[in-house]
């Protein structure tokens, strides 16, 4: 623990979403919800205006969908857009301070203390905070992010939550129970769901109602290790260093469902989009792994898992998911699956494609001895929300597809809501595009 507060917590709001806000102006102000499309899919975020219906990160989609007003934009992810905006504003962490940790593409701390000069008195470090969030607005082009600072990680993750969106919270030295014991218990890290559940038959609601429970209660209930640990962080007990290169040693996504997926078609979808999600997240943290596991936690909450070590590190998210086809093959899911998850490890910071061809962790399971002759022309997969260019007509996005056709809106973070157009969906003119810069002045 600090004995001033030093020690900042950053956090983008809605991330996901705002990206896609900020490079679509038609949907500025309106419900948006970026995750799995399908009708299998999950919420990965869900924009401040989808928020008021109901609407939730993990989230079946079909969910979201009936919760949703009219209107309600539902986007695959475009994440070469994210990384973009998540570099810009990590530099700008790592240029005020010679120390920040990387949690996420979206969230980081800051050690405050390693700046030269730095004045640890509240209004100074509110002033630092306030001035970081303009910086950080302007060059992400109106993003906002939501900022804690405490005397340690702990509390300023806490109170980087207390004014979600776009808010600061300082918490100076001796207020950290003040600010935390009427917290609802979820609020601290290690206490889930299932850990909250255990504790509500002993009248613990708040963090502290679970800073009156004993030690030994607490070592009877979750053991030695989680035991303590929930013990000393009720009483904002936490010494924790930031280190600024995490030594990860495994990346991962995971997914619990409402119900019990028994479908192998409807597993292979969630594949997909978990391993978008470590793909991005290892391409954000420049590293790259060899063996790939899947994780299944089934109708009887027995877990399973299976792994498989690959010939070349690799970050591509296709790649993993053609991996975790194969291992869900070798499953019976036929009694339900209640939470699935894709994990790769044996990290390393050096990838090497495959020059030559489709590497064999990508040949298509339904691969057969004599494959038909491929068509004169691959029909585009058009996603809703992805970046395309027209010939004509310049860059846009996405609108929707289906039936052969292609609704494009074009429009760009710098211009005003732009029209929509229809086109066949193997239009020679219209093509896969790159993500929209929004400090360039663009037509559409």
């Amino acid at each position: 623990m600090r004995s001033r507060p030093s020690v900042m917590h950053l956090d983008l709001d809605a991330f996901f979403s705002a990206v896609e806000q900020r490079d679509k102006p038609s949907l500025r102000g309106k419900p948006v919800v970026v995750g799995g499309v399908g009708g299998r899919g999950v919420v990965a975020t869900a924009s401040y205006e989808a928020r008021r219906y109901g609407i939730r990160s993990a989230m079946p989609t079909a969910e979201a969908r009936r919760r949703g007003p009219a209107g309600t934009a539902f986007l695959a992810g475009r994440f070469d857009a994210y990384r973009l905006s998540s570099r810009v504003v990590m530099d700008v962490l790592r240029e005020c301070s010679p120390l920040v940790e990387q949690v996420s593409i979206d969230e980081a701390y800051v050690d405050l203390a390693e700046i030269p000069g730095f004045d640890p008195s509240v209004e100074a470090v509110t002033a630092l905070a306030t001035d970081l969030r303009a910086r950080l607005r302007d060059l992400t082009g109106g993003l906002t992010a939501s900022v804690g600072v405490g005397t340690s990680k702990m509390m300023a993750k806490v109170a980087s939550e207390l004014r979600k969106p776009d808010g600061l919270t300082v918490v100076d030295a001796g207020e950290e129970l003040e600010v935390l014991h009427p917290l609802p218990v979820r609020s601290i890290g290690g206490v889930g769901p299932a850990t909250a559940e255990r504790l509500r038959p002993l009248g613990v609601e708040t963090v502290g109602d679970l800073a009156r429970l004993e030690l030994a209660d607490l070592l009877s209930l979750f053991g030695q290790a989680h035991g303590t640990s929930l013990h000393r962080l009720a009483r904002a007990q936490d010494d924790r260093s930031l280190v600024a290169e995490r030594e990860a040693k495994s990346v991962s996504a995971e997914e619990t469902f409402a119900r019990d997926v028994t479908d192998p078609a409807a597993l292979r979808r969630e594949i997909d989009l978990l391993t978008a999600r470590v793909g991005a997240r290892l391409r954000g943290a420049g590293t790259a792994g060899r063996t790939v596991t899947l994780k299944l936690r089934r109708y009887d909450f027995s877990t399973l898992t299976r792994s498989t070590t690959l010939t070349q590190a690799t970050d591509d998210g296709r790649a993993l998911a053609h991996t975790a086809y194969r291992l869900l093959a070798e499953v019976d899911v036929a009694d339900g699956v209640r939470l699935l998850g894709v994990g790769v490890s044996g990290l390393s910071d050096f990838v090497q494609d495959d020059l030559f061809g489709t590497p064999e962790d990508e040949a298509a399971p339904e691969e057969t001895a004599e494959a038909p002759e491929p068509a004169a022309t691959a029909p585009q997969v058009w996603r809703p929300g992805q970046d395309v260019v027209h010939a004509t007509r310049g860059a846009g996005w996405v609108w929707g597809s289906g039936r052969s056709l292609v609704t494009v809106r074009f429009e760009g973070p710098r211009t005003p809501p732009g029209p929509v157009r229809t086109f066949d969906a193997m239009d020679p003119d219209l093509a896969p595009g790159p993500p929209p810069d929004w400090r360039e002045p663009q037509g559409g």
